[in-house]
């Protein structure tokens, strides 16, 4: 190991289980490592611990697909992730997880092999306090990374087969039944606070978990669990509704959150200033908010707000991320545009002066309105972004903006993007420039900056960036969200959201926006949607406060319309949607072969 975790996995921890299947465990069989050469040491079991993260890493580490089943971003290919979620639109989405179900699964059993195998050949064996206690935080971190796969699983599916121990032989996963989600939660709730307890401050590189991720975690299944709660989960058999039991998961959540923002010192990314603005149409100089996303600056977490990552080797390393050839086009890097942003995201980017949203662009076509350019608050016009959220500046590209060129690995230097002007020339403050290129994938009219390097040197496929699975600012939000819930708009929670708008330089929330609980409920969702942005947030955000049909429109309806900004129609989703449609998009589908292989899994209602 070095500074961070490279997850080189030694030929010992690749195989965990003697006897495998490539289906609901999603291992390659193989020879395990004798017991006599194996499980000896401390070293031994960071090993598999690194092991663990190794097979822990791509359920997680391409999250931005799940942004594509929400309302703001577009995602093109969904086989590009290391593990395909088949379907990427705004709905049908739930049949489109098998290769993530069994995914998770695979990660699961790593976690349990380590857990096993430590608490029963080292631990027993162990000579002193340190060795004890370094020993239980392998455990620790093993149990944190089960939770949180175990935690996915029932944010999509409910209830879900329960594993808790090495699988020797495949008759036992054949032979599970699908647990209650409510026991399947009191066990992520035990794994979460065995690795609060045990585990250090800090982690012990960047990439391994401390108490904070541990916390947070906690937090955030308790949020989740508030929501189902309070909302319903009617497409999950036999689960209730009680008000009762939402508030007290909602308190829980918010003590917990506390901890998190009050204990361990943590600050926001370069303490949470906006830094600067810069100029209209270039890049030279962008807001803190961009810094946080590209691997020369990202990667340090210097700060802390970065309270788990999972880490990209980035060149030579067989381990790198691939986020700069998703999310732009081929004039940085010979990039592919697999995600676009929907023009819908600019319109929610508040005014810095103001505080508040600004009217609505109008949409038009510089082609056939010869004044769209300069029109005021046309969506073609330049000045129309200006003295907007600074967080707009550092994710967006929209007409006239520009973006640092690289080719294979070398700066190229700046590209205007205009849209609908692919690779041609123009001129530009009298020097001449050739437009962005983006496969011609992009028809929303917005392009994206975060995610993206402005640096030459590595190629599109061998980025080093470590891609946020939980961060200070998201903590910040769903402790607002969870003392909302229980007793309306408190001060710290106003001051902690505040904080999170200071980073896009927005004055404070204005009193109307903490007037009630809907009304800042309504601020903290503003602020969710634009800086958690791209991280995979929203779909899980939509489906527990049940917003689908708030959204989308009700079943039977109209439907939702994406457009551009020349005022285009894109994508429909939802039109005349039945009401079983949504409700496949509540809930997950069942692997329908994992049912045919083990007669005691059921299949969710909407599925049936």
């Amino acid at each position: 190991m070095t500074k961070k975790i490279h997850l080189i996995l030694p030929l010992l921890t690749i195989l965990v289980i003697t006897s495998c299947r490539k289906d609901l465990l999603d291992q390659n069989p193989t020879v395990a490592p004798g017991l006599n050469t194996f499980w000896l040491t401390e070293g031994d079991a960071l090993s598999a611990l690194m092991g663990n993260y190794s097979v822990f890493r791509p359920c997680f580490d391409r999250d931005y697909h799940f942004d594509g089943h929400g309302d703001f971003l577009k995602v093109w290919n969904t086989g590009a992730a290391p593990i395909s979620i088949a379907v990427n639109n705004p709905s049908s989405y739930g049949g489109g997880a098998a290769a993530l179900f069994r995914a998770l699964y695979g990660s699961i059993v790593h976690s349990n092999y380590v857990i096993e195998n430590v608490n029963s050949r080292l631990l027993p064996n162990a000579k002193t306090d340190a060795s004890i206690k370094n020993l239980e935080a392998i455990i620790g971190e093993a149990r944190l990374l089960r939770g949180i796969a175990y935690f996915r699983l029932i944010s999509l599916w409910g209830d879900v087969p329960y594993i808790y121990k090495p699988v020797k032989d495949p008759i036992e996963v054949d032979t599970i039944s699908r647990l209650p989600i409510s026991s399947v939660k009191d066990s992520i709730y035990a794994d979460f606070t065995y690795a609060y307890e045990k585990l250090p401050n800090k982690g012990e590189a960047i990439g391994r978990a401390g108490k904070p991720a541990a916390l947070a975690f906690r937090g955030k299944l308790q949020l989740f669990w508030g929501s189902w709660k309070k909302n319903g989960w009617p497409e999950l058999e036999g689960f209730k509704q009680s008000q009762t039991e939402a508030t007290a998961a909602f308190e829980s959540a918010a003590a917990d959150f506390k901890k998190v923002i009050n204990d361990f010192g943590l600050k926001l990314f370069r303490n949470g200033e906006p830094g600067e603005w810069g100029e209209m149409g270039k890049a030279d100089v962008l807001p803190n908010y961009y810094y946080m996303f590209i691997p020369s600056t990202g990667n340090l977490n210097a700060d802390g707000e970065m309270l788990m990552v999972i880490t990209h080797g980035g060149n030579a390393t067989g381990q790198s991320e691939e986020y700069m050839r998703v999310w732009t086009g081929v004039s940085v890097g010979l990039s592919q545009n697999q995600v676009v942003a929907r023009y819908e995201i600019a319109d929610r980017y508040q005014s810095t002066i103001t505080g508040d949203f600004l009217p609505k662009m109008i949409q038009m076509n510089p082609a056939t309105n010869p004044a769209a350019r300069t029109t005021p608050n046309s969506a073609v016009n330049p000045e129309s972004y200006r003295n907007r959220d600074y967080r707009m500046k550092a994710t967006l590209l929209w007409d006239y903006e520009k973006i640092m060129g690289i080719g294979t690995t070398e700066v190229t230097g700046y590209v205007p993007f205009i849209y609908k002007s692919w690779s041609a020339n123009v001129t530009i403050d009298g020097v001449n420039y050739v437009t962005f290129n983006d496969n011609s994938t992009n028809l929303s009219g917005i392009e994206e900056r975060k995610f993206v390097r402005n640096y030459g040197g590595q190629n599109r496929s061998s980025g080093d960036y470590n891609w946020p699975l939980m961060r200070l600012a998201d903590v910040y939000l769903m402790y607002a969200e969870a003392t909302n819930e229980v007793s309306g708009p408190q001060a710290d929670a106003i001051e902690l959201v505040n904080k999170i708008r200071h980073r896009g330089n927005l004055p404070p929330l204005l009193a109307s926006k903490t007037a009630s609980k809907t009304d800042f409920f309504n601020a903290i969702e503003q602020e969710r949607i634009i800086e958690l942005f791209g991280e995979g947030q929203r779909t899980f955000d939509l489906r527990r406060w049940r917003a689908l049909e708030r959204v989308f429109g009700p079943a039977y309806g109209e439907g939702k319309w994406f457009q551009d900004t020349y005022g285009n129609n894109w994508e429909r989703f939802f039109f005349n949607a039945s009401e079983q449609t949504y409700q496949r998009c509540y809930i997950y589908q069942i692997p329908e072969t994992e049912i045919a292989r083990n007669g005691k899994l059921t299949q969710n209602l909407p599925w049936r």
